[in-house]
């Protein structure tokens, strides 16, 4: 499964003309097999071994491009770094207030939120967007004991 959503995403870069190097590879790579959203920074240390002349800043001027071409949401919220989401289907987040972890939530009543917003209002709505906060089970368990 994840491996075709790399295909599908080269097939993304290619199309928009973006080169895609050993990085980008394996930053897209990593996004997509990461569950967890995560920050520039997770993936620049989970990487650095592999490419020891890659910065910070060269993740984050990949993940830049991959939002411009429409792999990846940039997720603000939570804390105050901001996460990376590789856009495989629309989905919504649960967020723990207590450590930030975000978790993704499949609702299959998306679109009928937006044509309801939209017969009720007379907007032509574009997308929206939807959180759920509360505490997740690691931290309610903290909370227990």
């Amino acid at each position: 499964m994840p491996h075709s959503h790399l295909k599908e995403a080269l097939d993304t870069l290619k199309e928009t003309g973006v080169r895609i190097t050993p990085q980008r590879h394996a930053i897209l790579e990593y996004l997509i097999n990461s569950m967890s959203h995560p920050t520039a920074d997770d993936i620049y240390k989970s990487l650095e071994g592999k490419f020891p002349n890659m910065s910070v800043a060269t993740v984050y001027n990949n993940l830049r491009v991959f939002r411009e071409v429409g792999l990846v949401k940039e997720l603000t919220y939570g804390d105050s770094s901001s996460r990376f989401d590789f856009t495989t289907t629309e989905h919504y987040h649960v967020i723990c207030e207590n450590c930030s972890k975000i978790v993704d939530f499949h609702y299959p009543g998306l679109d009928e939120v937006e044509h309801l917003a939209s017969h009720v209002t007379g907007f032509k709505v574009g997308h929206h967007r939807l959180e759920i906060y509360g505490v997740c089970p690691d931290c309610a368990l903290k909370e227990a004991h």
